[in-house]
C-alpha cells in the first residue's frame, strides 16, 4: 500500500469518506514483544484528536504499574484541567477491576474477566469510547473465561465509530477472521535469550 493508496478499491456502494472513517476491530498476536506497545501508541493518537479512550488490561496485577498507565492518567489529567486532547480512562483486572476494587487477595480472576468484558459490552453499546484497547484479552478468551462467540457477535454489531484494538498471543482464529488489521509480532531476537533482565524503558 504505497503512499497509503489501497491496493484495490471495492465496488460496495461507499464513498471515500464513509471507507476512511469505517470502524476497526485490530488485533495484535503473535509470540515477539511490541503488542501492548502498539496499541498504547493508538491510544495516543486517539487522545491527540480529542476521541475518548478505554484502555482495559486484562490478566496483569493489580501492584504491577507500567510506564503507559502513568503516561495514560496524566494525560486524562491534562484533558480534564485543561481540555487538551481527549479523555482517556485506564482499568486493569487485578484484584477487581477499577471501578470495582475488592479487599483482600481471594480473587476469582475468570469472574473478574467476565465482569469487565461485560461492562465493556455496556460501554459499546453506550458509545462511550472511539478507542478501546483490550490489552491481553486472548489470554482469558483461550482459558474459556469469555465466549469467543459473544465476543465476535459483540464486536460485529457494535453500534458507532469505535475501534476496538485486542493484543495478546494466539487470538482465536474467530477473532482472526472478523478483525480488520491483524499483525502478527514474530521474534527473531530478543536479549532475554542472552539472560537479559527486564529493564527500565523498555519492559515497563
Amino acid at each position: 500500500m504505497p503512499q497509503g493508496v489501497p491496493t484495490t478499491v471495492p465496488d460496495d456502494g461507499l464513498t471515500t469518506k464513509q471507507r476512511r472513517n469505517r470502524p476497526l476491530v485490530i488485533v495484535h498476536t503473535g509470540d515477539g514483544k511490541g503488542k501492548s506497545t502498539a496499541a498504547f501508541g493508538l491510544a495516543l493518537r486517539h487522545w491527540n484528536q480529542g476521541w475518548p479512550v478505554g484502555v482495559f488490561q486484562f490478566v496483569k496485577s493489580a501492584k504491577w504499574r507500567i510506564g503507559e498507565q502513568t503516561a495514560v492518567e496524566t494525560l486524562a489529567d491534562l484533558h480534564e484541567r485543561e481540555g487538551t486532547g481527549g479523555p482517556m480512562e485506564w482499568h486493569k483486572m487485578g484484584a477487581g477491576w477499577s471501578w470495582s476494587r475488592k479487599d483482600g487477595d481471594e480473587t476469582d480472576h475468570a469472574a473478574d474477566a467476565l465482569a469487565g468484558w461485560q461492562e465493556i459490552k455496556r460501554r459499546l453499546a453506550a458509545e462511550t469510547h472511539r478507542m478501546y484497547v483490550l490489552d491481553e484479552f486472548t489470554y482469558p478468551v483461550n482459558w474459556g473465561w469469555i465466549d469467543v462467540d459473544d465476543v465476535v457477535e459483540t464486536l460485529a454489531n457494535r453500534p458507532g465509530q469505535q475501534h476496538v484494538v485486542i493484543t495478546g498471543r494466539r487470538a482465536d482464529p474467530k477473532i482472526i477472521e472478523l478483525a480488520d488489521l491483524v499483525t502478527e509480532m514474530t521474534q527473531v531476537k530478543h536479549p532475554f535469550e542472552q539472560g537479559q533482565k527486564g529493564q527500565r524503558g523498555i519492559e515497563w
